[in-house]
């Protein structure tokens, strides 16, 4: 899944950088070891991208005419079919919404900005709004959509030889990582800061030192350009909570109206010490490699109540974070709470039949009429879309950067079968998509709205930012950023057999289902977009059902516990993302406690390889007899 995790920030499309030659520059003044002692430290660059158009939005309504009031412009509102629409000029945003009740349930289509979507002329991403009734014909809501920020940390230390390495790192993206950044070249006050892109060794920026006022400027070409460098203490975000952070000590999470009652450890039988240290190793962990773990979070609940919820390098509870794949997992919910709600839409409903306005296509490959929602959710499609294969014209990334086709349920629809549909799985973002495809074909409605109605409203999840293709459709292959403690819910939702505070979202048979080990697949278990697998607990092994993403996303369920945890990570672009999956077996695990265990006994971590990665193996899970 390369292409998505190029995709950390909306539809930027990778392309290399080419190397830059240094500009003249004035004779250095200073020894070689001297300039590269100058250089030596940590140093940060910030840029603020927009989108600018933000604010109060005002909907009135006059005889059978709408108009909307934002960012000091009146437009008219169009209706059509029951759906408020507009947009604002210069491409700043468009609205779409329609009337429930006394309200006005919308979403807010944000336009691209240079590291989010560059040159896309349609929305990238979808939030929720919703304008409460402010007055007789007239409604009021706020229009925020998340800030696209672009941050650099570049560590440069002074080689025995005299040299500069560098460390570039980037949270929102991985950036420095993925581009191997791994030295930094002084020539005279001239910089190139350079790594390796595809086995190439090229210039990732270019730029200068400015001795006088100490800034580093550097130009990265298509992530935003020119960036100015200053110098970073020790309370950077760099570091998980400073260079030099305070002895941690718990402090159970706070209580707020998000539909989450909390606890403490030691009232969910958690070891609380042992979880101390768990905590304090990862403030303590040296941030000075390429590929050291980036957690952002770690939050965990057991018997339905919230118990522990920890952030790093400056993430927190009402900042959005991206869950790239582990967005699949909530396509399925999506899926299955519209079957719950009554859409007309069941496993066996065929793929062309609902997406065609319920007949199929004339000439249809046969094979294809048999293809069935559930392959689409098991990822049993057959279509030739393995996204480990740059061949295959599915791949997730070929269908990114191709541009004949802006609507992405219409491209897949044409994606060639490479085995008949339910013969065996593979790894393809572009199934769970059309699924989604399937909930807005069958409901007659955008399928995000679905997902307010159904999900979102009853579980309280009120601020999202949702990827969306050049369609303006919204992408169910992952993508989709939440709040930390929303997104713990989805794990909860189905620890609970599909309910939530007495309301059921999902049937039991298809919660069932979907965590259920149906497929094999990268070697471990596979539902409905849901992961399966057996960890080590004490003397046995429990099944464990995962929502996973790209850069060390994790919601972990494990049901015989009644525990849910959620990690968040940034290696998006390094090896380490595997390590924020570790620490549930390794740590968590031997710190839990079952009726009857000595609360005197120590906690012993346990070490765990995880089989996930090393096979690709699609085959049908044959039930036992």
């Amino acid at each position: 899944m390369r292409f998505l995790r190029a995709l950390a920030c909306g539809l930027a499309l990778l392309s290399s950088v080419a190397s830059g030659q240094t500009p003249p520059q004035a004779q250095p003044t200073a020894t070689p070891a001297a300039a590269a002692d100058e250089l030596a430290g940590l140093w940060k660059a910030k840029k603020r991208f927009g989108p600018d158009a933000r604010g109060p939005l005002i909907i009135q309504k006059d005889g059978a005419a709408y108009t909307a009031e934002m960012a000091g412009r009146r437009v008219p509102v169009r209706m059509d079919r029951g759906e408020l629409t507009f947009d604002l000029p210069d491409n700043q945003g468009t609205f779409r919404g329609k009337l429930e009740a006394k309200n006005i349930l919308g979403h807010w289509f944000r336009p691209a900005t240079p590291v989010n979507g560059a040159g896309n002329t349609s929305p990238v991403a979808a939030s929720l709004l919703l304008l409460k009734t402010d007055g007789p014909n007239r409604w009021r809501g706020e229009v925020q959509p998340p800030q696209d920020d672009w941050t650099f940390y570049l560590l440069v230390r002074k080689r025995p030889d005299g040299s500069l390495s560098a460390l570039l790192r980037n949270p929102e993206f991985d950036y420095g990582t993925q581009r191997r950044v791994d030295r930094l070249i002084r020539e005279a006050n001239g910089l190139k800061l350079m790594g390796k892109w595809r086995g190439q060794e090229m210039a990732v920026g270019v730029g200068s030192y400015d001795p006088e006022t100490q800034v580093i400027t550097l130009n990265i070409p298509n992530r935003g350009g020119s960036y100015d460098f200053t110098r970073d203490g020790d309370d950077s975000d760099f570091y998980p909570r400073g260079k030099n952070p305070a002895r941690y000590l718990y402090h159970p999470p706070l209580s707020l109206d998000d539909g989450w009652p909390t606890a403490t450890l030691e009232e969910a039988d958690i070891d609380r010490p042992a979880m101390e240290r768990f905590v304090q190793k990862l403030i303590q962990m040296p941030m000075d490699s390429m590929d050291a773990p980036q957690i952002h979070a770690v939050l965990i609940a057991r018997h339905g109540r919230l118990v522990l919820e920890e952030y790093f390098h400056g993430e927190h509870r009402d900042k959005l974070h991206m869950t790239r794949s582990a967005a699949k997992s909530v396509t399925a919910i999506v899926v299955g709470a519209a079957m719950q709600a009554g859409a007309p839409l069941k496993l066996s409903s065929p793929v062309y039949q609902v997406m065609n306005g319920g007949r199929f296509p004339a000439d249809l490959d046969p094979r294809k009429r048999s293809m069935t929602l559930e392959h689409l959710l098991t990822m049993s499609s057959g279509y030739f879309c393995d996204d480990t294969n740059e061949e295959a014209p599915g791949n997730e990334e070929k269908m990114w950067e191709q541009t004949e086709e802006p609507d992405f349920y219409r491209y897949v629809l044409k994606v060639p079968l490479a085995t008949p549909p339910g013969e065996n799985a593979v790894y393809c973002s572009t199934s769970p998509n059309l699924a989604l495809g399937m909930v807005g074909r069958a409901t007659g409605e955008f399928p995000i709205y679905s997902f307010d109605r159904l999900v979102g409203g009853p579980m309280k999840i009120n601020r999202y930012a949702w990827l969306l293709d050049r369609a303006s459709n919204p992408y169910g292959g992952g993508g989709v950023l939440f709040l930390p403690r929303d997104f713990l819910k989805f794990g909860q939702l189905m620890l609970n057999d599909g309910m939530w505070e007495g309301r059921r979202i999902l049937s039991r048979d298809f919660a069932a289902r979907a965590s259920a080990p149906l497929y094999h697949l990268r070697g471990i278990y596979y539902g409905y977009l849901w992961w399966g697998e057996d960890y080590p607990y004490k003397n046995r092994t429990v099944r464990a059902v995962r929502a996973t993403g790209a850069g060390g996303q994790h919601i972990t369920v494990i049901p015989e516990l009644d525990l849910v945890i959620a990690v968040f990570a940034g290696n998006y672009s390094s090896s380490a993302q595997r390590e924020a999956h570790q620490f549930v077996p390794q740590i968590i695990l031997p710190a839990v406690r079952e009726r009857g265990d000595d609360k005197n006994a120590p906690v012993i971590e346990r070490e765990y390889k995880s089989p996930y990665g090393p096979s690709k193996d699609g085959s049908r899970v044959v039930p036992p007899k």
